[in-house]
């Protein structure tokens, strides 16, 4: 099944909340669970090692957390003996169950779906009588890596969120760029150092102010990965929109990146790069140059301060500067 079938077949979901929510709330229910369905899977082939580490760990009285990280093999665990499939065995309890089961997760996981405000949502479903079906809908997506490639679930998240920003009277490109453009940009920002990144042993270090869903930064991976496989690419971000955030961070924890890197806030306003040892970058959108406010807080954040030089001799820092008010 291709990103565009599969997508369709996950907001069909839609149909189960038409009349209990607007059209322009459906991408609130169907987002998170994704993400929680994404990570269901990935957890899925180590889920009871975990739990037998876990209990193993409480008994010797020792910090369990570094250990669950290498039997799970992610940045990012589950200590409840509930999945999403389990949930579907007990009806009546489903509300209370899927709470325990998002509790049980590591804290960074955790704050995604406090990004999305998933609670609210689970509240919500419940009232409506709907919080069985539309996990139960979810249940049955097989969302594994084996089946579906970090590249192809980034393109599904896209075309979701796509179809959201449409009958939301949204503009998508407020939550992610299109992939070709992507992947021109990517090219064009290693094109000078393709010989460089051929090295073994390479280090770059990559910064995108808006990083939306993480599109960019996930092309770049892929890009380095293709040229060079010994190489190795840290990646930096920050994102405004909530549910883009999650998702990206979601994406970032799946391949193994330092979530701690991908920062929540208003680049202009709240730079959350600057403790950093990154160059900084001034993102330029045309969205984003809206009202005098703004503007105060760009000139402010741009008088002359210190640029942090990278530690790492080896390692370069690339940055993405998005002109979002030009035409492509």
């Amino acid at each position: 099944m291709n990103h565009q079938s599969l997508s369709a077949f996950i907001w069909s979901v839609a149909d189960l909340l038409r009349g209990d929510y607007k059209q322009s709330e459906y991408g609130k229910v169907i987002l998170p669970f994704t993400v929680l369905r994404r990570l269901d899977c990935v957890l899925e082939s180590t889920k009871e090692t975990v739990l037998a580490e876990h209990t193993n760990k409480l008994k010797a009285g020792i910090n369990p957390e570094p250990f669950l990280l290498r039997k799970a093999g992610q940045s990012f665990y589950n200590i409840s003996p509930l999945d999403m499939k389990k949930l579907m065995g007990d009806q009546d309890h489903i509300r209370e169950n899927l709470f325990a089961y998002i509790q049980g997760f590591s804290a960074a996981v955790r704050d995604i779906f406090e990004r999305f405000d998933f609670y609210t949502q689970v509240e919500r479903l419940a009232k409506a009588g709907l919080l069985y079906q539309v996990t139960e809908r979810f249940a049955h997506v097989d969302l594994h890596p084996d089946q579906v490639s970090n590249s192809q679930m980034g393109l599904v998240f896209e075309e979701l969120i796509r179809k959201f920003a449409e009958i939301s009277n949204e503009t998508a490109g407020e939550h992610f760029t299109p992939r070709e453009v992507i992947r021109l940009m990517v090219n064009l920002l290693f094109i000078e150092d393709d010989d460089v990144l051929a090295k073994p042993g390479v280090v770059r270090a990559i910064y995108d102010p808006t990083a939306g869903t993480g599109g960019m930064l996930s092309v770049a991976g892929e890009y380095l990965h293709e040229h060079n496989p010994d190489a190795r690419l840290t990646m930096f971000g920050q994102e405004l929109n909530p549910e883009s955030y999650a998702i990206c961070k979601a994406d970032m924890l799946i391949k193994g990146q330092d979530v701690a890197n991908i920062a929540f806030g208003n680049t202009f306003s709240d730079d959350g790069t600057c403790t950093r040892n990154s160059t900084i970058c001034c993102p330029i959108r045309r969205l984003a140059w809206s009202g005098k406010k703004l503007k105060r807080q760009y000139a402010r954040n741009m008088k002359p301060k210190a640029t942090m030089a990278v530690s790492a001799p080896a390692c370069r820092v690339y940055r993405m500067v998005r002109y979002y008010s030009c035409c492509i």
